[in-house]
């Protein structure tokens, strides 16, 4: 009998990535694996979140977020970068969880996401920022460092043990509420910047400020003419449960103009 010798075809692994290399629309600094944990802490992440990574360099968001149990997906533009973050996902033994895409975030679909992670700069926070404001109500987004300018965090965090980008905002995207609302005790109408609303209710002849107002994602508080009214917004409907002094209730309202 004779001896085989069988080569075995080896993929090369992919480069490992050099801070500060040129991308497409950023250079490359990853976020600090401390921030990368506050971050998903603001958000709130579980297991049954959706979280959706822009701009995920080498993968470490979309894998912490993998190991808390929860389904993520990484977008990124540079097709070595991705190679990195799949072979690191299949090392852990996480591939089913975390994901990557080899894309343009500008041209991708991040609709399902119930949460939003990304280290991009201020510019480009903005371009996305319609796209993110247009996302369902309730939405969490977290960035590292940079804003989105006039639309102000919820949150902000600045963690220790970390040299540099250690700032993580938290936002959570809000309803549309601007317009006037028709409900059984006459009419409020509300003007809104972001999750700040002001407005005013009437009722007959009267008018009354709208005060203590918090819009949270689908959810929605104020005071007015001594009632707390608190619901849940739904489009062109909101309803929730009414209190006073005197008495405790339900209210409902339909949008009749925006």
């Amino acid at each position: 009998m004779g001896t085989g010798v069988y080569a075995q075809t080896r993929t090369a692994p992919p480069p490992q990535p050099k801070i500060g290399q040129a991308g497409k629309d950023v250079v490359w600094v990853p976020t600090p694996d401390v921030l990368v944990e506050k971050m998903l802490d603001l958000a709130m992440v579980t297991a049954q979140d959706y979280l959706i990574d822009l701009g995920s360099g080498d993968g470490r968001t979309v894998i912490a977020a993998a190991k808390r149990g929860t389904r993520a997906h990484g977008i990124e533009y540079n097709r070595d970068m991705v190679a990195l973050s799949r072979q690191a996902a299949a090392t852990q033994r996480l591939s089913d969880r975390a994901t990557f895409a080899e894309a343009d975030l500008f041209r991708s679909d991040f609709s399902d996401a119930t949460v939003l992670t990304l280290f991009l700069l201020p510019e480009i926070n903005m371009q996305l920022r319609p796209k993110i404001l247009a996302l369902k109500p309730g939405t969490r987004v977290v960035s590292n460092t940079f804003t989105m300018q006039d639309w102000e965090p919820d949150e902000s965090v600045t963690v220790a043990d970390c040299q540099v980008y250690c700032t993580a905002h938290f936002w959570i995207v809000p309803a549309q509420v601007e317009g006037t609302w028709r409900f059984a005790g006459g009419e409020f109408s509300l003007t809104q910047q972001f999750q700040r609303i002001r407005g005013a209710l009437l009722s007959g002849a009267n008018s009354a400020p709208i005060t203590n107002a918090r819009l949270r994602g689908d959810q929605i508080a104020f005071t007015a003419a001594g009632v707390r009214y608190s619901g849940r917004v739904d489009g062109d409907t909101m309803q929730g449960t009414l209190s006073s002094q005197e008495s405790l209730g339900s209210w409902r309202a339909t949008r009749t103009s925006r």
